[in-house]
């Protein structure tokens, strides 16, 4: 399973929110490339940065922090918030996002999230799939849908969707453990499509080390840790002996 810190900025900085909630922002750090670097010196190959003004505002807006932990890392970076257009998506790999994930735009704008699926590649979009009680959520949180996640999720696994971000908005940044029943759920009701099996990303709650080999045995691909490493709850040491031991 990867081990995959985030990197959620607001006007530059390095942040964390609580359930979504930008009243709740607490800034870990100004500079969000020592955070990158830090997390790389201890092992760390993936990234997941979020642009939470981008999110916001609709488009694209903390690039230059991207393009700076892409270009003087070797972090596999990938970039979410506020992607809503071709031109977004251009900035977003040019700026060295390996993949970009789109939460929003794959409710709203369904024929333009499925154009970049099948120009990019279900190895470069991700498809984001944030829920509150088992119901989409968009637009940094901000907005609720009537959108029910599982299927949602075995929409997309249709049209060749691999790769799954599942929040759990309701533990995000709570440091009250992960939903364990979501993903069982999710990965048990996709798990009969064989042509586009899931890679699921676990992400919201994490707190302790122990939830982590709890994640990889439910069958996990990957999982984000945020304020759980911001806490010191989990140490990069611990997540470095993970890593190695994942090898």
């Amino acid at each position: 399973m990867r081990i995959i810190p985030a990197i959620d900025i607001i006007e530059g900085k390095c942040v964390r929110l609580s359930k979504g909630d930008y009243s709740t922002k607490k800034i870990y750090n100004e500079h969000p490339l020592e955070v990158a670097k830090q997390f790389e010196a201890y092992g760390i190959e993936h990234l997941h940065v979020v642009d939470l003004d981008g999110a916001k505002s609709n488009h694209i807006v903390n690039h230059k922090v991207l393009e700076q932990i892409a270009s003087k890392t070797r972090l596999r970076v990938d970039f979410g918030g506020g992607l809503k257009s071709n031109e977004d998506l251009k900035i977003a790999f040019e700026s060295g996002a390996k993949q970009i994930t789109g939460g929003s735009i794959a409710v709203k704008n369904r024929t333009l999230f499925l154009e970049w699926l099948h120009t990019y590649g279900p190895d470069k979009i991700i498809l984001g799939a944030d829920a509150e009680h088992e119901k989409i959520a968009i637009s940094g949180w901000q907005e609720a849908s009537d959108k029910e996640v599982i299927p949602f999720i075995q929409e997309y696994q249709k049209e060749g969707i691999v790769y799954v971000i599942a929040t759990d908005i309701s533990k995000d940044g709570m440091l009250s453990g992960p939903s364990f029943q979501l993903y069982e759920k999710m990965l048990s009701a996709t798990s009969e499509n064989k042509k586009s099996p899931l890679k699921l990303i676990a992400s919201g709650g994490i707190s302790t080390y122990d939830e982590l080999p709890k994640l990889a045995a439910l069958g996990c691909e990957g999982t984000i840790l945020g304020k759980a490493i911001y806490e010191n709850r989990i140490s990069l040491k611990q997540l470095e002996s993970f890593i190695l031991n994942s090898k």
